[in-house]
């Protein structure tokens, strides 16, 4: 009897390919997962029947036709499914419509439309019915028909004719290798056999499915075990993996592992391999972890967390936040055990994925604990634990950028005040939360210009000696808005060092803002300013450098203005200061007067070039 499907096949084609699943790959696990449910129902209804197999040929003739011994249909349950699947065209109720087994099994099986023309089911019910014949078209016809000669045993047969344009879907390599990657981890014994298998002796059938996930193999100690979850982790991340953590949430019936990866990932790079029920869902499944967790790619097999409608990922619901929560705390209370048992593994760990563990550290106390005792940070004493640079320490005193760091680090630690860098992502944040370990610890962001209080000052007789100096100074750096300072420290190797006191920079802003802003918000600003002391930047010389001392014996002249403003500049680059606009034209100013006088004779005036020396 020939009927039409109550809607256009076309449309549901459409809506399966472009708007339900991500690739017409699916149809492979559609097929088998059908055919596994078939199994499993007919176990539930004969608990003492002990078959159960899926058996998937590849035609000759470019086709495919998929075997199962499970609980087969009945000829009413076959207009049942295609009714339930027909009647309907939206993705929420599609969606609905798989949490039963007759409507899993017709969206299963409109799937293959989007690779076949035709599609024809040969089954048989395990409660006693006779055989049914039924074979859909993309046409949107479909044929019923009752044959009790058509298939003696109990099961279903499902047969695919490839649709042009999709013939190689329908390959036996490509098949192969579809089902492999979806259904491997399969309890189901699920068998291929590819055109012309058992032509010679020795030929057959070959099972693609294992009987046992990795976690779950026997080995002879832990350690061979952990060797071989590190070797199955490499076939799947390309790298063999720094560790592996055992998952488990009873309450959503997941088991699986953790790999911790052997290199630095961005956050929410990567997803993780989730089977559902045995059968590959995702293998690239995101919100499964916390996102500070991202160091850990997941490989884990649940029977409760719930799909989505195109089984393709998991459906956000209150069981998903707890196992999230759950394998967060796993993750977390592996790495609390590390510093115990595996102190090298945690040293490995935290030089790679740092990151993660600092962003945990942000809001779990105990990590904070590992954090401050095991993470280097980089200060001015070198790179340590916070535990150990603040020892002996009052205050810990930290800048909140690397230039900061790089230009301040050496002069700080001459200075006896030792800073930490905290210019990278959550140290500063680390740094705030230490009082919740120690309340005796105090933190405080560096000001530079308490740094430069802190430089040893010079004696009467050698600021006399530098008092010219100082006046060229003082009136070159007036009309950049900064003010000289002489002080005596170490590195010697810096002549000068440009500095910008908190106070500076407030009261910076506040003049840029009310230079840019009308009458009105330029009054309002106003009232913020300190109009009793003037703050400005500070470029503080150093009097251990041998040229500060040469140029300080220098009566003023032209050329020891020059001197002045080429240091104000190479100060401002070393300490990776912005230039503005004054700022380069003092520098290429200098620069230039410098260039001319060391090529010009002094012997015959400015603008004559030296003669070259033999």
């Amino acid at each position: 009897m020939e009927n039409r499907f109550q809607v256009d096949l076309r449309g549901i084609v459409d809506l399966l390919s472009h708007h339900l699943y991500a690739s017409p790959r699916v149809f492979a696990r559609e097929l088998v997962q059908n055919a596994t449910d078939a199994i499993t129902a007919r176990r539930d209804v004969d608990p003492n029947w002990s078959g159960g197999s899926v058996r998937i040929e590849p035609t000759a003739d470019g086709g495919l036709r998929v075997h199962d011994d499970g609980i087969g249909l009945t000829e009413p349950e076959v207009h049942s499914f295609l009714a339930s699947v027909g009647r309907t065209s939206k993705r929420d109720e599609l969606g609905f419509a798989r949490q039963d087994f007759l409507g899993q099994f017709g969206i299963g099986l409109l799937s293959c439309f989007m690779v076949a023309d035709a599609v024809e089911v040969v089954t048989r019910s395990a409660r006693g019915a006779a055989a049914v014949r039924w074979t859909g078209y993309a046409d949107g016809r479909y044929t019923t028909e009752v044959d009790p000669d058509t298939r003696a045993e109990v099961g279903t047969t499902v047969t695919l004719r490839p649709r042009a344009g999709a013939e190689h879907w329908l390959a036996a390599d490509q098949v192969r290798e579809l089902v492999s990657s979806y259904a491997h981890l399969l309890d189901v014994p699920v068998w291929f056999a590819a055109p012309g298998d058992g032509a010679a002796p020795g030929d057959g059938p070959v099972r693609l499915t294992e009987p046992q996930a990795p976690w779950e193999q026997p080995y002879a100690d832990p350690q061979a075990r952990r060797d071989a979850l590190l070797d199955y982790g490499a076939t799947l991340l390309g790298a063999r993996p720094m560790d592996v953590i055992d998952l488990r949430v009873p309450e959503a019936g997941l088991v699986g592992v953790g790999f911790v990866l052997p290199s630095a990932a961005a956050v929410g790079s990567g997803g993780h391999r989730v089977y559902l029920k045995r059968m590959l869902l995702s293998d690239n499944a995101g919100k499964l972890l916390p996102e500070w967790a991202f160091f850990i790619r997941c490989v884990v097999d649940t029977a409760v967390l719930r799909p989505t409608a195109s089984r393709e990922a998991l459906y956000e619901d209150d069981l998903l936040s707890t196992v999230r929560h759950s394998l967060g705390e796993q993750v977390r209370d592996w790495l609390l055990q590390l510093p115990v048992h595996h102190p090298q593994r945690l040293a490995a760990f935290l030089r790679v994925h740092h990151l993660g563990v600092k962003a945990l550290a942000v809001r779990d106390d105990e990590m904070l604990r590992l954090v401050d005792s095991w993470l280097p940070f980089e200060t001015s004493r070198g790179l340590m634990p916070l535990r150990a640079f603040r020892q002996h320490l009052a205050m810990i005193r930290y800048v909140e950028t690397v230039d900061e760091f790089r230009s301040l680090a050496a002069i700080a630690s001459a200075a006896g005040t030792p800073i930490v860098n905290a210019g990278y992502a959550y140290d500063a944040e680390i740094l705030h939360r230490l009082p919740r370990l120690d309340p005796a610890v105090r933190t405080r962001r560096l000001d530079p210009g308490e740094l430069a209080a802190r430089l040893e000052t010079l004696s009467p007789g050698q600021l006399a000696a530098a008092a010219d100096f100082l006046a060229t100074a003082r009136a070159v750096l007036a009309d950049l808005d900064c003010v000289p300072q002489l002080r005596q420290f170490d590195p010697v190797t810096v002549p000068a060092l440009y500095i910008v006191g908190r106070a500076a920079q407030e009261q910076d802003s506040i003049r840029r803002g009310r230079e840019g802003s009308d009458e009105l918000w330029s009054e309002v600003l106003s009232a913020f300013a300190d109009v009793d002391v003037d703050h400005r930047p500070e470029l503080v010389f150093n009097w251990r450098h041998p040229l500060i001392r040469r140029l300080a014996a220098v009566p003023p002249s032209p050329a020891l203005r020059h001197a002045v403003e080429a240091l104000y500049g190479q100060a401002l680059l070393a300490g990776h200061h912005p230039l503005r606009a004054v700022d380069s034209a003092a520098l290429n100013r200098s620069f230039l007067a410098l260039l001319d006088r060391a090529f010009t004779d002094p012997a015959t005036g400015p603008g004559t070039p030296a003669e070259e020396t033999p």
